[in-house]
């Protein structure tokens, strides 16, 4: 007997959000092991008859390695259950060290993160031509989980780029200043998304210079993800090469038309 452990990404909430690999993991399962504080009870709803459906949130790894273990002994199938992207802060590392240690095979079904679903439900686009190509994900420093030296808000914002940030919320006013002080203008572009795609979900746009304000006068302190960088702007006059008619590549010769990516507003 071996069993097998998949860490299933539930996406950012609405239950049609997961992937269908996700969901036959887990309609497959002997074990599901989930988190009622972050995961939509929807996403296990459709469990096989006999499943064994443990809610984590109150668990500790501790609690929870005797399940891995026991799926070890019995072959039997757990899929334990992230909300959105199991890569991003899913706390998947120390788990993979455990059933390594148990002698357990684990993989990981991906499922779609907080902060591409905030940029869907915005119609945001995180990379634009010439304004920006880059996104970090991130999160403050100094909250009760440490943050390598080298890792800041304000030395990333110095790139001016697309920023995604998480478990950031507690403190808005803090993550504001940093922004700011990092070099990000007050009115660069902001999309907060809370709960995004989940029945109660609130979505703003807001200027950096207003961001703190914002997210106080909605009380937002937790399953928020924040959104920053002049890339977000809800109109642009750039274009990408990729469908420029004058762009030649593997499966398109140019028709000669000069490039031009900023176009008139």
């Amino acid at each position: 007997m071996s069993g097998e452990v998949v860490f299933v990404g539930a996406g950012p909430g609405a239950a049609d959000l997961i992937t269908l690999r996700g969901a036959q993991v887990i309609a497959s399962a002997d074990i599901v092991i989930w988190a009622s504080s972050l995961v939509d009870a929807a996403i296990v709803a459709d469990t096989k008859p006999g499943a064994l459906v443990i809610d984590s949130a109150t668990e500790s790894l501790e609690d929870i390695t005797p399940l891995y273990q026991r799926a070890h002994d019995e072959g039997l199938l757990v899929a334990r259950v992230h909300t959105g992207d199991p890569s991003i802060y899913g706390a998947t590392a120390e788990q993979r060290r455990i059933c390594e240690r148990i002698g357990i095979p684990h993989r990981t079904v991906p499922g779609v993160s907080a902060f591409s679903a905030a940029a869907a439900r915005a119609d945001a686009e995180v990379t634009v031509p010439e304004v920006s190509q880059t996104l970090i994900l991130t999160r403050l420093e100094g909250g009760r989980t440490p943050m390598p030296d080298r890792e800041t808000v304000r030395g990333f914002a110095a790139h001016g780029v697309t920023m995604a940030l998480y478990l950031s919320a507690a403190r808005h006013k803090v993550l504001q200043d940093e922004l700011l002080a990092g070099g990000y203008a007050p009115d660069t572009p902001c999309i907060v998304g809370c709960r995004v795609t989940w029945p109660d979900e609130l979505l703003l746009r807001c200027r950096l210079g207003e961001l703190s304000a914002t997210m106080k006068a909605h009380k937002l302190w937790k399953h928020t993800v924040v959104l920053v960088g002049p890339a977000l702007a809800e109109e642009t006059t750039t274009r990408s090469h990729l469908y420029h008619p004058g762009f030649p590549h593997g499966y398109r010769p140019s028709d000669g038309t000069p490039l031009v990516t900023r176009e008139a507003p």
